[in-house]
C-alpha cells in the first residue's frame, strides 16, 4: 500500500497469525487498525461499506459463512456490526484447524452476551494506539527500552524542541495528521472529537446520550488528565467550571461508553510488596487515548501550551504514557503507575511479563530532573527485592535535548530519543 508507515503492531500481528486461527485488533477509530491489517490480508470485507451493508446483514441471516469466503488471511473490518460473526469465525477455525485464517478489526467493544464462545485458544487479541513518536518519525530512536532493560547506558540527542513537543501534542498521533499544516490538523482533530459527541456515544448501544454533558465530562477529564482525580472530583469540577449538575451514575455510564470506544484508557496501579508498612494506593491515573483529545477539549493551541507550563506538563506526561504503552506492547508487558501512602510515586512502571520492571518519572524540563532521580532511587530501595526483584532501570523521560546516564545510574532520556 502506498505511503504505509510501518507500525510496531505489524510484528505483533504477524506473530499472532502464526499462533492463532484469527487475530482481533481493537483500538480507537482512525488509529490505523484497518491499514495495518491490509498489509498482510489477502482478501477483505468491510462491514460498514454503505453500498453493501444491508446485503451483508441479510447474508448474516441466511448464510453467514459466505462472508468468510476469500483468500486467507481474510480481513473482516468492523466485525462488531454483526456480532454473530465472532462465533462463525470461531467455528470456521475449528473446522479448518489452521492458523492465520482471519483478521478482525473493531473500534468498539461488543456485548459479550451476543457471543456464545470466548474464542480462547483460537482468536488472539491485540490493541493498537495512535502512533508513537518513533513510529511517526518524530523520535530518532537513539535510546530503546529494550537496551535499558539490558543495562545499556543512555546516549543520544533529541531533534525536538519544546515548541515541537507542543505542536506534536496538539497534532496527536493519528496517521492522517502527519505532514499536514496546523489548519488542516485542527479541522481533522475537531472532526474526530465532535464525532465522538455526535454519533459514537449514541450508536454504541442505541442510547441517546446528551452530547452537551459528554462534552463537559471530556472537558473535565482533560482538565484532570495525568491525575488520580476520582469521579466525585470530576463532578465537582463540572459543576464549578461548567455550571452543569450531573448524577454520579450518569457520569459513570458516560465514562463506560468512552472506554468502550477506546477514548478513555486510565493507568492502573502497580502493587508490589513493600519493606515498609506503607500501603499502596490503587486509584487509576486519568488518561485519554491521545493527548490531542485533551488539548482539543481544553481549546489549547500550541501557543496556549507554551504559555501554560502546568497544563503543558500534564499533557506531556499523557503523551509519554501513550508512547510507553506502544513500546511496551512490542516487548510484551504493560504500563502501570506507583503511589504509596508515604507520598512516593512513579509516573509509570514498565513491567514485562517475564518479571523485569523499570520505574519512570516524567518531567518536561530540566529543572526537576534531580528531584525525579532522587524519587526513583527511593522507590528502588523501598520495593521488596525478593518479591519482584530489583528494577532493570530507572529513567526520567523529558522534553530536553540530551540523553545520558547519571552517576547514580538513573537514565535521562528525551521523548524525542525513545523507542521500543
Amino acid at each position: 500500500m502506498k505511503n504505509y508507515r510501518p507500525r510496531l503492531a505489524d510484528n505483533e500481528l504477524k506473530r499472532g497469525l502464526e499462533a492463532f486461527g484469527a487475530m482481533l485488533i481493537v483500538g480507537p477509530k482512525w488509529c490505523g487498525k484497518t491499514t495495518t491489517a491490509e498489509q498482510v490480508a489477502r482478501s477483505a470485507i468491510y462491514m460498514q461499506d454503505l453500498d453493501k451493508e444491508d446485503e451483508y446483514q441479510q447474508m448474516m441471516k441466511i448464510k453467514p459463512s459466505f462472508l468468510l469466503e476469500g483468500e486467507k488471511p481474510r480481513l473482516i473490518d468492523e466485525w462488531q456490526t454483526a456480532p454473530r460473526l465472532w462465533d462463525v469465525v470461531r467455528h470456521s477455525i475449528d473446522r479448518l484447524s489452521e492458523e492465520g485464517l482471519y483478521i478482525l478489526t473493531g473500534s468498539t467493544t461488543v456485548d459479550e452476551s451476543k457471543i456464545k464462545h470466548s474464542g480462547a485458544g483460537r482468536i488472539g487479541r491485540m490493541k493498537m494506539y495512535t502512533m508513537s513518536l518513533y513510529e511517526s518519525g518524530d523520535s530518532n530512536g537513539d535510546v530503546s527500552l529494550s537496551d535499558m532493560f539490558s543495562g545499556t547506558p543512555a546516549s543520544g540527542r533529541s531533534p525536538l524542541s519544546i515548541q515541537d513537543l507542543a505542536s506534536i501534542i496538539v497534532r496527536g498521533g493519528w496517521p492522517k495528521t502527519l505532514g499536514k499544516g496546523p489548519t488542516v490538523i485542527h479541522e481533522q482533530i475537531k472532526g474526530y472529537c465532535e464525532m465522538i459527541l455526535s454519533s459514537e456515544v449514541k450508536t454504541l448501544d442505541g442510547v441517546d446520550r446528551d452530547s452537551h454533558k459528554m462534552r463537559q465530562i471530556l472537558r473535565s477529564i482533560s482538565r484532570n488528565i495525568s491525575t488520580s482525580a476520582p469521579d466525585t472530583t470530576i463532578l465537582a469540577d463540572i459543576k464549578k467550571k461548567d455550571n452543569v449538575s450531573m448524577h454520579i451514575n450518569t457520569l459513570r455510564d458516560y465514562e463506560k461508553v468512552l472506554r468502550e470506544i477506546y477514548v478513555i484508557e486510565d493507568l492502573p496501579a502497580w502493587t508490589p510488596k513493600l519493606r515498609s508498612k506503607a500501603t499502596i494506593r490503587t486509584s487509576d491515573i486519568r488518561h485519554l487515548i491521545d493527548p490531542a483529545i485533551a488539548a482539543y477539549f481544553l481549546n489549547a493551541s500550541e501557543k496556549d501550551l507554551l504559555a501554560d507550563p502546568n497544563t503543558f506538563g500534564l499533557l506531556f506526561e499523557s503523551l509519554v504514557i501513550r508512547d510507553l504503552r506502544v513500546y511496551v506492547r512490542s516487548l510484551g508487558g504493560e504500563v502501570l503507575h506507583y503511589h504509596d501512602s508515604n507520598g512516593l510515586e512513579a509516573d509509570a512502571v514498565v513491567h514485562l511479563y517475564d518479571g523485569r520492571w523499570g520505574a519512570v518519572e516524567v518531567k518536561l524540563g530540566a529543572g526537576m530532573i534531580d528531584a525525579a532521580a532522587e524519587n526513583l532511587l527511593k522507590i528502588k530501595n523501598k520495593v521488596e527485592s525478593d518479591s519482584v526483584g530489583a528494577p532493570s532501570f530507572l529513567v526520567v523521560i523529558t522534553g530536553t535535548e540530551y540523553a545520558y546516564t547519571r552517576e547514580d545510574g538513573v537514565h535521562v532520556v528525551p521523548i524525542g530519543c525513545l523507542k521500543d
